[in-house]
């Protein structure tokens, strides 16, 4: 008979946490420097804390990423009590954590797997939910890491950026393509490659007021499939306007595609690489 299966997830993944009940999921905090001071995501900062520092010192804060020794003991109580665990940790081109995790995982043979999401914020939200889905229908740990990899490339995640100094701060956009977009006032899609380890790329770039660009942007994402994994759709941001929010929503409700949307608040950590004002629908494919 197969233990229990606990289902683990980088905080990366932007479930809030209704949804974290709701699904039974257990979230591994990561790690945000400030100042010189660290604190863990969602524990002993929020997103707006993170913004307001931000305003007032125009230090960009940075990551860090999960220790192996960090993770061993977050798995090992788990481990003790008779569970065996999936972890669903952030795309490893985005983070070093992801590698922290699989070590840390070599600890638990048999029992502990850790799956490269190859993406971030509910792109990799979405693979969690699969899994607890797949927990719940009685799999073993093994069967549900096997499955979630074979639906790597079915979530699909982008986001429209407001600014350009977070995502350049992190070294994934150059001073040039920033200096650019600003000079042209452009506002950019960023979009996840999740069959390359989860690397951004820019898409479609989009002129405008903000409002305008985000309805373009939900036309054209959800224009972009035919096979649309009709079950739920993420409306994530990175504290975006309520009334952006709420239009955004209302552009993805009238698609009538999904049968459940959902609004959550990007982490700290998501947070911290995009700015203030991010928004991204996040889905998945069949």
């Amino acid at each position: 008979m197969s233990n229990r299966v606990m289902i683990t997830a980088d905080i990366t993944c932007d479930l809030n946490k209704d949804l974290e009940k709701r699904y039974g999921i257990t979230v591994m905090p990561l790690h945000i420097v400030i100042d010189g001071k660290s604190y863990d995501d969602w524990v002993n900062i929020t997103p707006e804390e993170l913004f307001d520092i931000f305003y007032q010192t125009k230090e960009l804060p940075h990551t860090t990423a999960v220790s192996v020794g960090e993770y061993i003991e977050f798995f090992k109580p788990y481990v003790a009590d008779g569970w065996d665990i999936v972890h669903i940790s952030l795309g490893s081109k985005l983070s070093v954590t992801h590698q922290s995790s699989l070590l840390a995982a070599e600890e638990f043979p048999g029992r502990v797997y850790s799956l490269d999401s190859n993406n971030l914020s509910t792109g990799s939200g979405l693979l969690v939910i699969k899994a607890a889905e797949m927990r719940d229908q009685g799999m073993s740990a093994k069967e549900i890491y096997d499955n979630l990899n074979g639906m790597l490339l079915k979530s699909h995640a982008s986001f429209i950026l407001d600014r350009l100094d977070f995502i350049h701060a992190g070294g994934r956009c150059s001073a040039i393509a920033m200096l650019g977009a600003n000079a042209l006032g452009l506002r950019p899609s960023i979009e996840v490659q999740n069959d390359n380890g989860g690397a951004m790329v820019v898409g479609k770039k989009y002129r405008g007021k903000y409002d305008k660009v985000l309805l373009q942007y939900v036309e054209d994402t959800l224009n972009k499939y035919d096979n649309i994994d009709t079950e739920r759709v993420f409306i994530t941001h990175a504290g975006t306007q309520q009334g952006y929010v709420d239009a955004v929503y209302e552009a993805v409700k009238a698609k009538n595609i999904f049968k459940e949307i959902f609004i959550t608040r990007a982490s700290c950590t998501i947070s911290s690489h995009c700015g203030p004002h991010t928004l991204g629908v996040l889905f998945m494919t069949k």
